[in-house]
């Protein structure tokens, strides 16, 4: 083959693996964004969701007319029974005498209480997921009284939660403050995955042009 017609063909080569190599890495922007648009569209895992209560009895700010033999509360997640504290106060702050939470069914506790007067009480409540995520909060109900925002009822609240909060043998994890979480490392891990690929690929394009 002449010279020239050779290094014509090694030329149309030569060309041909530039392209393809700049081809792959123009493609790059596009598979990053799929990639990462279908990572946040993934549901959350069920580690990733938090735990929350979703009903009581007496039901959350209810006036009920006999008093509850026991204080019960649904969550979403298990709970881990080593780590719940439940405490029941009237409107003055007083704790009202109760026995040890019981874990019904992995999602539900039970706190029996003694006979309750007519009036306000709050509920303070702290418990832990099985997977050691804290939730904590209070609600109010009423026996055969009126259900007012009285300062005394909100000062019941403070003090039942702080009190649920320093119970001996609970866990001192802190409540989450939020955020992105985990999210940002695995899209970043994705992202870093693809561009090395591409950087791959792209270098072995260059080594097959040149030989």
């Amino acid at each position: 083959m002449p010279a020239a017609a050779e290094m014509s063909v090694h030329g149309r080569r030569g060309v041909a693996l530039a392209m393809r190599g700049l081809g792959v890495a123009a493609s790059v922007p596009a598979v990053v964004i799929a990639v990462v648009a279908a990572v946040l569209l993934l549901p959350a895992s069920p580690a990733a969701a938090h735990n929350a209560l979703v009903s009581s009895q007496p039901g959350q700010n209810t006036r009920v007319v006999q008093a509850p033999e026991e204080i019960e509360l649904v969550f979403t997640e298990r709970l881990n029974g080593e780590f719940t504290t439940i405490v029941v106060s009237d409107a003055a702050g007083a704790q009202v005498p109760v026995e040890g939470p019981v874990v019904d069914q992995q999602r539900s506790v039970v706190r029996p209480v003694q006979p309750l007067p007519d009036g306000v009480y709050t509920v303070a409540y702290r418990v832990v997921s099985a997977d050691g995520h804290p939730v904590q909060g209070s609600f109010r109900f009423a026996v055969n009284a009126p259900l007012t925002a009285a300062s005394g009822a909100a000062t019941a609240s403070a003090a039942a939660t702080g009190s649920a909060a320093a119970e001996p043998g609970q866990a001192q994890t802190e409540e989450p403050s939020g955020g992105l979480g985990w999210w940002p490392y695995l899209v970043g891990g994705v992202v870093l995955v693809i561009v090395g690929a591409t950087v791959a690929a792209v270098f072995a394009a260059r080594r097959r042009r040149v030989t």
